[in-house]
């Protein structure tokens, strides 16, 4: 059973994890919403900055007034995140490798702000998985067997 497979089946807690993947951002969409989770896609392979990434961030989980220099409103605005009516909710970061380059700090901030979302019960399971390679981390990895 693929690391994948065992997080949307409850067999891996959810959390911030690195997944040395190849698999197709749809695939993994597929599997997600089949399994009953919410999928999120996270892209940043654009982004080199904070507020590049805190605007990307409005996007792609549809927060409508978060500041764009401020990660304390990013964390407030997760925690409100839900899964609806699905098990939990999956956030695919594509693309998390030049922003942790171009800005270690705030990538270690939003990893953090993510963490603490994971931790947070009252909006249901969250996980994240940063996909591919990238600078080293001190993430689990989703599946260890291939890292």
């Amino acid at each position: 059973m693929s690391g994948l497979a065992k997080l949307l089946a409850g067999h891996t807690s959810p959390g911030v994890y690195h997944w040395s993947t190849g698999s197709d951002t749809d695939l993994v969409q597929h599997a997600a919403e089949r399994a009953g989770w919410r999928f999120i896609c996270l892209d940043t392979w654009q982004i080199e900055d904070k507020a590049q990434f805190l605007q990307v961030c409005k996007g792609a989980f549809g927060i409508e007034d978060l500041a764009e220099h401020d990660f304390d409103g990013l964390a407030d605005a997760l925690n409100d995140v839900q899964a609806g009516d699905a098990t939990g909710v999956v956030v695919l970061w594509n693309g998390w490798a030049p922003f942790a380059r171009a800005d270690r700090h705030a990538f270690d901030v939003a990893v953090d702000v993510f963490d603490a979302r994971v931790d947070t019960d009252r909006a249901g399971p969250f996980a994240v998985l940063l996909k591919g390679p990238g600078p080293q981390t001190d993430l689990a990895e989703l599946d260890p067997h291939r890292a």
